[in-house]
């Protein structure tokens, strides 16, 4: 007979390590089950070609809470997060923008383009800050439910509207642009410089399917502005070796908590009696036929696995599984990595590899991201993509041997279904269009090119197992965040099932590398053993 545990994690993406690791803490005998041969999910550093050291999928560092930090006290197992001090934006004709830490630096860059946008910018900064400032608590808190008649519910619903009331009438004004306004609209009360509005402006439809007129644009640029670095608000970084060093931290801490991995252990079903959930679950049983026993199990995995492939979604409540339905995934991201046998050339900038230490944002327009939309509305990918990437071995040399780089290039539009093809079929052209368009703004750089790598939203999902290949595990629009992430009444880490939770990504506060639903998850989990054990 397999072995008893108090609780089993499933999915080994960063979210489900760090709930494990506070189960862990909590002296709960916590087993890890992982489908493939490494821990990491989306979260992952591959060596695809000797040497080179590939991001497959997630690149970066920001929205990862500092108090997980903190609590699983990760430095103490190689917690090293590199800065990214630079945000270049390559334009046409040699014109472009270089931003960094340095505020009075940038001031002066983008005075280069308009004085006005130099002081609109500031401005926008500033207020940037105090609305994120007035959000960081929900980000670090469980939400209420808002469908529910219990009193301590309620009064925390109408304290978050008495805290919104509260604020001063500019801070209030901008969240409510952010939460009603597209980032085009926001960006055109500071903003009138179109390279400096592109730059910005990209970070509203990162790994999200509109264009940045759209007026759900404005909650995506919010989101990515939610996080922190090094306690700087809004910054980002990169962890040693990649993002997969970073969950090979956490897995260290997790295992020296006393947790148990397992890997090539890909969960088939939840078990529990389906006649009466309430009785909660029992364990799981693996696709190999293998049961663990457990008395609470936790899901990792994106919302339509959760409630229809880990459970029968005859046993869940037809709301749920009506909302389940309606929520959008809809992949529309990708990746291109390259291995290069030097650094890019920007015209003008001969030499300058410091350019590259960060993000490159290569959507020179807004003009230019509207054309990659129309693109993916037709049901393609852009012909020329709106590409956010990073040459990792500028910030990290081990990444590569000397002398040579990595490119990790996170693209968009790539719709998950294409109209009249399938990504089998075109995933090559991707890479062409990447690479082409590379060529565009960087001259030569189809000679540098000694290795391409293509993840296709097909491919994220055949092999992470997110759903439509979406990044964040389901859209970060209003309809799908905080009290209803995932659904109405199920936004609390609970499920229909008792015992039985999940704590992936399409849990609030949402997607990116952020460990917060992983931690909130875990937090509710324990309340609920410790009423039950006082029960």
């Amino acid at each position: 007979m397999a072995e008893n545990y108090d609780a089993i994690v499933i999915g080994g993406g960063h979210n489900g390590l760090v709930n494990a690791c506070y189960l862990a803490k909590a002296g709960l005998k916590t087993l890890l089950l992982e489908k493939r041969h490494l821990v990491g999910g989306a979260t992952i550093t591959e060596e695809l070609l000797e040497g080179f050291q590939f991001t497959t999928f997630s690149y970066a560092v920001s929205l990862l809470r500092p108090d997980i930090v903190e609590d699983l006290d990760l430095a103490k197992h190689g917690l090293m997060i590199l800065p990214m001090p630079n945000t270049f934006q390559p334009g046409y004709d040699g014109e472009y923008l270089l931003l960094g830490a340095d505020k009075n630096a940038n001031y002066h860059e983008i005075a280069r383009h308009s004085i006005e946008d130099a002081e609109g910018y500031r401005e926008l900064g500033h207020l940037i800050d105090r609305v994120c400032f007035a959000l960081k608590p929900l980000m670090d808190s469980i939400p209420p439910n808002s469908i529910s008649d219990d009193p301590e519910d309620q009064a925390r619903i109408a304290e978050l509207e008495n805290c919104k009331e509260g604020l001063d009438d500019d801070v209030r004004s901008m969240l409510d642009s952010f939460l009603n306004c597209s980032a085009v609209e926001i960006l055109e009360q500071f903003i009138e410089s179109n390279i400096v509005k592109a730059m910005i402006a990209s970070s509203g439809i990162i790994g999200s399917q509109i264009s940045p007129r759209d007026p759900k644009s404005g909650l995506v640029w919010l989101f990515h502005k939610l996080g922190e670095y090094d306690g700087v608000s809004g910054d980002w970084g990169f962890h040693k070796n990649g993002n997969g060093g970073l969950t090979q931290v956490m897995a260290r801490a997790f295992e020296s908590l006393g947790g148990t991995i397992r890997l090539n252990s890909a969960v088939e079903t939840v078990l529990y009696d389906s006649d009466d959930t309430s009785g909660g679950v029992s364990g799981v049983r693996l696709f190999d036929g293998t049961e663990i026993p457990a008395s609470v199990v936790v899901s990792a995995l994106d919302p339509k696995r959760t409630f229809t492939q880990l459970v029968d979604s005859n046993d869940m409540p037809g709301d749920l599984i009506e909302a389940i339905s309606n929520y959008k995934f809809q992949g529309s991201a990708s990746k291109v990595n390259f291995a290069l046998s030097d650094a890019p050339t920007f015209p003008g900038l001969e030499g300058r590899t410091d350019i590259f230490q960060g993000f490159t944002n290569v959507g020179p327009s807004i003009e230019y991201l509207d054309a990659a939309w129309e693109d993916c509305q037709a049901g393609r990918f852009s012909r020329r993509p709106f590409i956010d990437c990073c040459l990792q071995s500028t910030v990290d040399p081990d990444m590569s041997p000397p002398g040579k780089h990595v490119l990790s290039c996170f693209t968009m539009y790539t719709p998950y279904a294409l109209a009249d093809s399938d990504w089998d079929s075109q995933r090559e052209h991707l890479g062409d269009a990447v690479e082409e368009t590379l060529e565009e703004f960087f001259p030569g750089f189809r000679e540098l090119v000694i290795h391409r790598e293509i993840v296709t939203p097909l491919d994220i999902e055949r092999v992470v197992g997110l759903t439509e290949g979406n990044i964040f595990a389901g859209e970060l629009f209003m309809p799908q965040m905080f009290m209803n992430r995932p659904a109405p009444g199920w936004n609390q880490y609970r499920t229909p099932v008792r015992g039985y939770y999940q704590c992936g990504s399409g849990t609030h506060p949402g997607g990116c590398v952020t460990g917060g639903p992983g931690k909130l998850a875990a937090k509710q989990i324990l309340g609920d053993l410790a009423v039950r054990a006082e029960g």
